[in-house]
């Protein structure tokens, strides 16, 4: 698949010499940013969620418990 990026000099000089630092590519660059991106709101989502759960429900357990739990003890 191909995709266009439109950006103004500044932007298309900043993320040549950046990818040029990290020896990779343009399109390499490009990926991995995206990629970061996704991930982060999945793990905002993640964390908010298991928080709101939390909220409602405030049960801790101690690492001893959970290893007995899970049989690692």
């Amino acid at each position: 698949m191909t995709i266009s990026l439109r950006l103004n000099e500044a932007d298309a000089v900043l993320f040549k010499k950046y990818a040029e630092l990290n020896g990779i590519t343009l399109s390499e660059l490009v990926r991995r940013s995206v990629l970061e991106r996704i991930e982060d709101e999945y793990d905002l989502n993640a964390y908010e969620e298991a928080a709101a759960e939390f909220r409602a429900n405030p049960v801790t357990y101690s690492l001893d418990e959970v290893e007995k739990e899970l049989g690692l003890r």
